[in-house]
C-alpha cells in the first residue's frame, strides 16, 4: 500500500536539505527520500584534499551559518559533511535515508513515487538528485583498449595511492585544477585541457562567482544584454592548493591527446606519452533517469522550466542542477533562493 504525503523530494544532499527548510516553514507536509545511508549528499565521497571555493560565511544554506572551520579559510569536505548533517538534525528535517527512487509516475491527482521499499504518492515532486552519480566521460578513442587504470572525479581519492606513478590529469575545470596541484609533487604528472586554463583572478571566490550569476540571470530576465555571468570572469578558482602549485611552477597543462593507445596517450602530432592512470575531470550530467516515464527530456538531457518548475509537468521541481534551474543552484550559497521560490509555488499550489 502506497504512503502518501503532500511534498517528496527526492535527494538529501545540500538542494534536498535546502527544499526541507523552506518547504517545513511553509507547514507543508513533506518526506526528503535520500539513497545515501548518512547525512551529507555528495560531499561524503569527495578527495581529501577538496576545498570550498568560499569561506564558510558564504557557503551557508538557509537559515544556519556554517560555522568557521579553524585553521582553513577555505573548509573542507569533511566540515561540510558535519554542517549538513548538524542543519538536518537541527530542523528536524524528515529524511529516510537508504531509499533509492526508481522512479515516477502520473497517478491521476499524484505523482506516484517509486522505491525499493514501496511507494509514496505526493501531490507535487521535487527532484534534488544533483549530478554526482552520472559522471561524464567523453568518447576519446582508444579508451577502452588503454591497460592502466582510468578513474574519475568522483573516484579520485587522495594523491597518495598514485605516489611515484605516471598520471594524466583531463580537464580544466575546477576538479581539473584541484587535483592536479594535489598530484604535483608526489606523481609524475601530465595535465592536459581542451584550451589553456583560464584562472580567475587570485581575489574573486564562490561568493563573488555566486553575484555574478545572480547578476546575469537579472539581465536576462530584463531582457538586458547578456553580461556573461561566470563564464566570462574564467573556469577556474585559484583556491590556496592550486594558486601554490601553479606559483611553484607545477601547473602547467598541455593540450588534450587526440587518443589512448594500451599503454599511454598519443597526440595529434604523433607524440606520445606512457601513463600507468589517467584521471577524467570532465564534468557531470543530471541525474534524471527516475523521471524516463513521465517523457520530460529535451535538449541536453536538460527538463524544460520555468525557474524551477517543469513546464510540461507543473507538479514537478528540479532543483540543484544548475544554472538552468537557478542562478548558481548548484552551490550551497546558490541555491536558498531556488529552494524558497519552489516551496512557494507548491504551496500556492497545493491550496
Amino acid at each position: 500500500m502506497s504512503r502518501r504525503t503532500d511534498v517528496v523530494v527526492i535527494g538529501g544532499g545540500q538542494s534536498g536539505l535546502a527544499a526541507g527548510y523552506h518547504l517545513r516553514r511553509l507547514g507543508v507536509e513533506h518526506v526528503v527520500l535520500d539513497a545515501q545511508t548518512a547525512p551529507g549528499g555528495a560531499w561524503q565521497h569527495t578527495w581529501e584534499s577538496l576545498r570550498l571555493f568560499s569561506p564558510a560565511a558564504y557557503s551557508s544554506l538557509p537559515g544556519r551559518l556554517m560555522p568557521v572551520q579553524e585553521g582553513h579559510l577555505y573548509p573542507d569536505g569533511g566540515h561540510v559533511v558535519s554542517y549538513l548533517a548538524d542543519y538536518e538534525k537541527r530542523y528536524e528535517l524528515p529524511v529516510e535515508r537508504g531509499v533509492w527512487v526508481e522512479a515516477v509516475h502520473r497517478d491521476g491527482a499524484f505523482l506516484r513515487v517509486e522505491t525499493e521499499g514501496g511507494d509514496w504518492q505526493a501531490r507535487a515532486v521535487i527532484s534534488a538528485t544533483g549530478t554526482w552519480t552520472r559522471p561524464f566521460l567523453p568518447a576519446v578513442p582508444g579508451r577502452r583498449a588503454f591497460t592502466g587504470r582510468q578513474l574519475h572525479t568522483v573516484q579520485y581519492r587522495s594523491a597518495a595511492e598514485f605516489a611515484g606513478q605516471r598520471v594524466i590529469v583531463v580537464g580544466g575545470g575546477n576538479s581539473g585544477a584541484q587535483i592536479a596541484a594535489d598530484l604535483a609533487g608526489t606523481a609524475d604528472l601530465t595535465w592536459v585541457t581542451r584550451r589553456p586554463p583560464r584562472y580567475l583572478a587570485d581575489d574573486i571566490d564562490g561568493h563573488v562567482l555566486f553575484d555574478h550569476a545572480t547578476a546575469r540571470r537579472r539581465a536576462l530576465d530584463a531582457g538586458r544584454t547578456d553580461t556573461g555571468g561566470v563564464a566570462s570572469l574564467g573556469d577556474i578558482v585559484a583556491v590556496p592548493p592550486v594558486r601554490a602549485a601553479r606559483d611553484a611552477g607545477l601547473l602547467t597543462a598541455g593540450p588534450m591527446f587526440g587518443r589512448l593507445t594500451p599503454t599511454g596517450v598519443r597526440w595529434a602530432d604523433g607524440t606520445e606519452a606512457g601513463a600507468d592512470a589517467v584521471i577524467w575531470c570532465t564534468g557531470f550530467r543530471p541525474a534524471l533517469a527516475h523521471f524516463a516515464g513521465l517523457r520530460l527530456r529535451g535538449s541536453r538531457g536538460h527538463i524544460a522550466t520555468d525557474g524551477t518548475r517543469s513546464l510540461d509537468e507543473p507538479r514537478l521541481h528540479l532543483l540543484g542542477y544548475g544554472d538552468w534551474t537557478g542562478p548558481a543552484s548548484a552551490t550551497l550559497i546558490g541555491v536558498g533562493r531556488p529552494a524558497r521560490e519552489a516551496a512557494r509555488q507548491i504551496r500556492d499550489l497545493l491550496t
